[in-house]
């Protein structure tokens, strides 16, 4: 009998699977391991026979030292079947730099005894390779594979910056039952406990040691319980709680940083969290219990409670029918209705949390064993429990992925990082770097004066820079920003957008022009550096893209008195303008401390709305650098600025922020900023034209400032309303500290955009609540931009 479908129509075949496309890490064949060596940086790994290592320039152009030993210590190239060509000198200068980050390395060639005096590498790649270009070797006997990315301060006007190298091992036997390799230990290990699918393990921990939950194949979902010891010896059972937790902290879950602290019922805090490279864990929901899976149909179905009351039982912890707990790698959430919902797990393979006890603690951990939903991806896998001495330091720390399929960078603090902190403790990671939000004795608000009348430095090294070189450096740069950048000249530097074909924004930054085919592009994201790469290498450009944010970080200073303290730090050749003699939009190569002193980039721009500079230098010159722009301001006034004030001074000079005022779904003229798009003067085409040439002459929205009756604060997401109709939203908002008004940078249907136009503000439900607005003139503050020039 032919069954045909409600629509009439006979579909023949067999069903197709549900395939999503994944990131690179959970696709890698069993087996499969994957290492990031990081540019200046260097990396041992065990190999053994017939494994096959392959070694990948990511951004071309960056050097690459190879070295193998026996396992007894000695050095020898034949273990991959290759030949010895050059003296190691590049690892060598590496480890005796002093770099923290290469300290596990270090430890890991004495133990092994090997010695790098005299030693000589495989030398592959140099300055020419281009960018994914990759070298294979085949393992001929076990031992060690050391790969170096050698690399110093980068030269500014040379761009000799150093990237990193991608080390793929297939393992000719694979190390482990899982499918996924254990990550190397942090430190040596107390404790190396193994929680198997479906099940909980407890043990104890020291007050101040550490202990790393490991989710070995990516998508496991373990809950996480423990008790203050002492109070358990006294018969007081108060777990982890996470209502607590919550009401104490602020926080859904904490994270590094302030509010990093898990509580029991008692308040007492029980754990802090170090690090953490997921970044996505449940607050909400109680773990797996017995009538979870009897009321879907599943009776005696084993739980996460059941198995915490049998991992306890020997402690004398009462059982419960579900437990409270640290759901970690459990992503659920609150959806707009108030409804809580549960997904697939961000987690991926070797993905963690570092906690450290404050407190002797009895834990339970366990290895979430629901199949029934997406809560374990649908494969349930183990869980890896580590512990490490109190001894130890670990540095506060989440996980930073530039793109899905990168490794993970961990937090890293900039060159600036320890004079800040020894004015503030309130530190806020962006884009992998810990930066300082606030002051305790310079608020936000004198942060702001103090930029409007006299000067502040801030930390900005989080911005991205690239190093764009090469005969193609001028036909790539004009191709995918909106800017005409072969009418910009030596020493000049241009703000301009950065599209996607469908005109949608990618990033904005600014572009320096150092020489004929020489520009360096600062922006926001790791994806204009990522984009760029992959134009060039879709019209077979003659060209490098390569990162150089971990070789240059900058301090801003900002404010109306930063020519003073700026023209007497800097010394700049007579072939350079001085510090006096800087145009606005331009920038010098100088150094602080005369002639023979610390080499610096300074340029005249600034995300303030004031007279300003930003000052680029080596991270091993940070110190130096700060120290001379602290004491030559203190005369000045000068004043320390965080995010928080940061944010006042650029809404109210209309300056736009990603993720606030644009994303991939705005164009530059939906920003604010449509001046950086010439679309009559450009003579060439560029990414996103055409789209650009139709959003221009189809509107639909446009950027508008906003002032805001009253002082009840809205933010970011707000709705606008004319009548029951939403017309726009609030991209940022503040309460400007020189009105004393709140005022908003907000994008808004075209119909209503005029100045003068009254809307309200919806806050709660958007509609309970309404505040008075009109339409205004953006930017609030300056709007000719007279003081930046002046």
């Amino acid at each position: 009998m032919l069954h045909l479908q409600p629509d009439g129509l006979f579909r023949p075949g067999p069903p197709s699977a549900s395939v999503a496309r994944r990131a690179e890490a959970f696709t890698l064949a069993g087996g499969v391991e994957r290492y990031v060596v990081p540019g200046a940086g260097a990396i041992a790994v065990q190999i053994a026979t017939g494994d096959r290592i392959g070694i990948t320039n990511d951004e071309g152009g960056q050097s690459c030292e190879f070295l193998t030993a026996h396992p007894d210590g000695r050095l020898d190239a034949g273990l991959v079947d290759a030949r010895a060509d050059r003296p190691a000198e590049g690892l060598r200068a590496l480890l005796v730099s002093g770099h923290p980050g290469l300290k596990p390395l270090r430890r890991r060639l004495e133990e092994r005894g090997i010695s790098l005096d005299g030693a000589r590498a495989i030398g592959l790649f140099g300055p020419g390779s281009r960018a994914g270009e990759t070298v294979s070797f085949t393992v001929q006997s076990p031992g060690w594979a050391i790969i170096a990315a050698p690399g110093g301060a980068m030269d500014f006007d040379a761009q000799d910056t150093a990237t990193p190298l991608t080390v793929r091992i297939t393992r000719a036997t694979p190390r482990h039952k899982g499918r996924f390799a254990l990550p190397v230990p942090l430190a040596d290990p107390l404790l190396d406990l193994r929680v198997r699918t479906a099940t909980a393990e407890a043990y104890t921990v020291k007050a101040g040691d550490f202990i790393q939950i490991i989710d070995v194949d990516g998508r496991q979902c373990t809950d996480f319980q423990c008790f203050d010891a002492r109070k358990l010896e006294r018969g007081i059972i108060e777990p982890l709680d996470m209502t607590t937790t919550r009401t104490v902290q602020h926080h859904a879950y904490p994270m590094p940083g302030l509010h990093g602290k898990y509580m029991d019922q008692g308040m007492t805090p029980l754990v802090e969290v170090v690090q953490d490279t997921c970044g996505r864990h449940d607050s909400f929901a109680l773990a797996c219990s017995a009538k979870y899976y009897d009321d879907m149909g599943y009776p005696g179905h084993v739980s996460c409670s059941d198995n915490f009351n049998a991992a306890l039982d020997p402690y004398g912890v009462t059982p419960r029918a579900g437990w409270m707990a640290a759901n970690f790698f459990f992503n659920t959430g609150i959806d707009a209705h108030g409804v809580l919902y549960t997904d697939e797990p961000w987690s991926r393979p070797g993905d963690y949390v570092l906690l450290r006890a404050l407190t002797d603690l009895v834990c339970v951990s366990s290895a979430c064993p629901d199949d029934t939903s997406a809560a374990n991806g649908w494969h349930l896998t183990d869980i890896h429990i580590r512990s490490y001495s109190a001894s130890q330091r670990f540095s506060r720390a989440v996980a930073w992925r530039p793109t899905p399929d990168a490794e993970p960078i961990m937090t890293r603090e900039t060159a600036f990082h320890q004079n800040f902190a020894a004015m503030t403790r309130d530190f806020v990671e962006y884009r992998g770097f810990w930066l300082p939000n606030s002051f305790p004795t310079c608020d936000p608000v004198e942060s702001y004066w103090a930029c409007r009348e006299g000067v502040v430095v801030m930390d900005l090294s989080a911005l991205r820079k690239f190093e764009v070189t090469g005969p193609d450096a001028e036909a790539l740069m004009n191709w995918v920003l909106t800017r005409d950048v072969a009418k910009l000249g030596h020493g000049q530097v241009v703000y301009t957008a950065m599209c996607h074909p469908h005109g949608g924004m990618i990033d904005d930054g600014t572009l320096f022009r150092l020489g004929d085919q020489n520009f360096r592009w600062i922006g926001g994201s790791d994806e204009g550096g990522v984009w760029m790469r992959e134009e060039a290498e879709r019209l077979g450009l003659n060209v490098m893209i390569r990162s150089s944010t971990d070789q240059m970080h900058n301090l801003a200073v900002q404010g109306p008195k930063s020519r003073e303290l700026m023209s007497g730090i800097i010394w700049t050749h007579p072939h350079q303008p001085a510090i006096s003699e800087l145009g606005w939009f331009r920038f010098a190569v100088g150094r602080i401390g005369g002639e023979m002193g610390i080499p610096v980039v300074v340029s005249r721009t600034g995300y303030t709305g004031e007279l300003g500079y930003e000052v680029f230098c080596h991270p091993r010159h940070g110190n130096e650098v700060f120290q001379a722009i602290w004491q030559a301001g203190q005369p000045l006034g000068i004043k320390p600025m965080g995010l928080a004030g940061l944010d006042l001074v650029r809404i109210e000079a209309g300056l736009i922020f990603a993720g606030y005022d644009f994303s991939d779904q705005t164009d530059p003229f939906e920003a604010g900023i449509g001046f950086t798009v010439p679309l009559k003067s450009k003579n060439t085409d560029f990414v996103g034209r055409e789209a650009l040439l139709r959003r221009k002459e189809h509107p639909s929205r446009k950027f508008v400032g906003l002032e805001i009756e009253g002082r009840d604060p809205v933010a970011h997401g707000d709705c606008l309303r004319i009548g029951r109709a939403q017309v726009g939203e609030i991209c940022s908002a503040m309460r400007s500290p020189r009105s004393g008004q709140m005022i908003a940078l907000a994008r808004v249907d075209l119909a209503h955009s005029e100045p003068g136009t009254e809307v309200e503000v919806g806050r709660l439900d958007g509609r309970i609540k309404r505040i008075a607005a009109k339409i205004v003139p953006f930017p609030h503050y300056d709007p000719k931009k007279e003081r930046p020039r002046s």
